[in-house]
């Protein structure tokens, strides 16, 4: 299935995200009243929890107090300090770019899966292609809808996400950024056996009803964006669906308690990825403005 596919043009590489325009821009700015700013992102550290097939971060020292303290030169009485960061793309919080999932050897817009090669990146859909994120963020909040965070292995279905629409009050406009709040990452917090094996996330009408109300990107408050364990047979559908037909990315690994705290459903959402070229994600910091 190739829903999306050409909708930009035979080039296109920044799929959904081309539904963000001056308009979407606008409409996003107007919804900020008080002006404050509401972190989206988890701290990174050795200790941010991660699937055990990708390394965690590590943090290096390159210049500290230590070199002064041991008797490196101050010229002028100047003295610094810089260090370095080894970590995978798809750590914390965190988006997917459109070469990040795909299948039967095609990517999305039709471009050939073996493009992506290990000595030079992606030279189609890396994240360097993905334009910085400024829309309007759209909440729906499962925790507060239910009372409690959703049970590991919950699937949350396309009628779910409907009635979680109506009680936000409002309607999916094209454009939108839509931040699913499950309760997953918060559960986790202070345990060292995280488990990326199970969690609530959207089933796969659930996704594409969200891709068919021309959304600019999904994010939530998990690993996955979907919901984990698959069903017999199926390998990441969700993946498949959204970023290989539809061309959406997704935002993976939100922190979304402190936003759901301030009792807003619709904010002003900005968010950029790092330009590494041909990279297949980013880390990123994303921000919402009240």
């Amino acid at each position: 299935m190739k829903e999306a596919w050409k909708r930009w043009g035979d080039e296109d590489e920044r799929g959904a995200l081309n539904l963000i325009g001056q308009d979407e821009v606008r409409r996003a700015v107007s919804l900020v009243r008080s002006g404050e700013v509401v972190s989206l992102a988890q701290p990174l550290s050795s200790k941010t929890p991660g699937p055990k097939h990708r390394c965690g971060l590590q943090h290096f020292m390159n210049r500290d107090g230590g070199d002064y303290a041991a008797g490196g030169r101050r010229p002028g009485g100047f003295q610094f300090s810089e260090d370095s960061v080894v970590m995978p793309l798809h750590i914390g919080t965190h988006i997917d770019a459109l070469c990040h999932a795909w299948y039967d050897d095609e990517l999305y817009n039709g471009f050939a899966g073996n493009t992506i090669r290990s000595t030079t990146g992606a030279a189609r859909l890396g994240v360097d292609k993905m334009p910085p994120i400024v829309t309007r963020g759209v909440l729906l909040d499962f925790v507060k809808l239910t009372g409690q965070p959703l049970a590991p292995t919950h699937s949350i279905t396309r009628s779910e996400l409907v009635e979680a629409t109506a009680a936000a009050d409002v309607d999916i406009a094209r454009g939108d950024a839509v931040l699913i709040r499950t309760g997953w990452l918060e559960s986790q917090n202070g345990r060292a056996d995280v488990s990326f094996d199970e969690e609530p996330g959207i089933d796969v009408e659930a996704a594409l009803w969200l891709a068919q109300q021309d959304v600019a990107l999904i994010g939530a408050d998990n690993y996955a964006i979907e919901v984990l364990p698959f069903t017999q047979g199926h390998v990441f559908p969700v993946h498949q669906r959204l970023i290989r037909d539809y061309g959406i990315p997704l935002l993976e690994g939100l922190s979304l308690a402190a936003l759901a705290s301030r009792g807003r459903s619709t904010f002003l959402l900005m968010a950029s990825a790092l330009p590494i070229v041909g990279a297949t994600g980013s880390p990123l910091a994303p921000t919402a403005v009240l």
